[in-house]
C-alpha cells in the first residue's frame, strides 16, 4: 500500500480548495458593504435559529468558543446582533439578532444563492445531489470519529 496521497486525489484538499474558492467569492460581496466574512456564517446560524447561547453558535458554526466570542465583541459593535446574559444562569450569553441583523438576510442571501449557481455551473443535478448526500456523510463520520475519539483520552 502506498504512503503517498497525490493533492488532486486527497478529498481533504479537493474540500478545503472548494471552501476556498466560495469564501473568496463570499469575501467579494460582502466587502463592499464593510461586513467581514466571519460575520456571514454566525448571520446565517442566527437567521435559522436566532436567540441561542454563545455555545450554541459555536456549535453551529463549527467554530471555536473564542473566535466566537472575538466575532461575536466586532457584531454587536456592528449593531448586528446584541449579547444578554440568561436571567437563569448567569454563566450564559444569549445571542439574538437585532433589527439591522435580521434585514441583512434579504440582502445578503441572493448572494449566497448567486455563488452556489456559479459553483454548479455545467454540474447536471443529480451529481449535485449525490456530491451534497457524500459530503454531508463525510462530516457525520468525521465528527462521529472526534467524538469516540474524546471518549477515549
Amino acid at each position: 500500500m502506498s504512503t503517498r496521497l497525490p493533492a488532486q486525489r486527497s478529498l481533504g484538499r479537493q474540500v478545503r480548495a472548494s471552501h476556498r474558492g466560495f469564501d473568496r467569492l463570499l469575501n467579494a460581496r460582502l466587502a463592499p458593504l464593510g461586513l467581514k466574512s466571519g460575520f456571514w456564517y454566525y448571520l446565517r446560524a442566527l437567521w435559522e435559529e436566532d436567540g441561542v447561547t454563545q455555545k450554541r453558535l459555536s456549535d453551529l458554526t463549527n467554530v471555536t468558543e473564542a473566535t466566537t466570542v472575538s466575532l461575536i465583541n466586532d457584531m454587536v459593535e456592528a449593531g448586528l446582533v446584541t449579547r444578554e446574559r440568561e436571567p437563569d444562569d448567569r454563566r450564559k450569553l444569549r445571542i439574538s439578532l437585532t433589527v439591522k441583523g435580521r434585514a441583512l438576510e434579504e440582502q445578503l442571501m441572493p448572494h449566497a444563492i448567486d455563488i452556489n449557481r456559479i459553483a454548479s455551473k455545467n454540474i447536471p443535478r443529480d451529481e449535485l445531489e449525490t456530491c451534497l448526500s457524500v459530503l454531508i456523510r463525510m462530516t457525520e463520520n468525521l465528527n462521529l470519529e472526534l467524538q469516540e475519539g474524546e471518549g477515549k483520552e
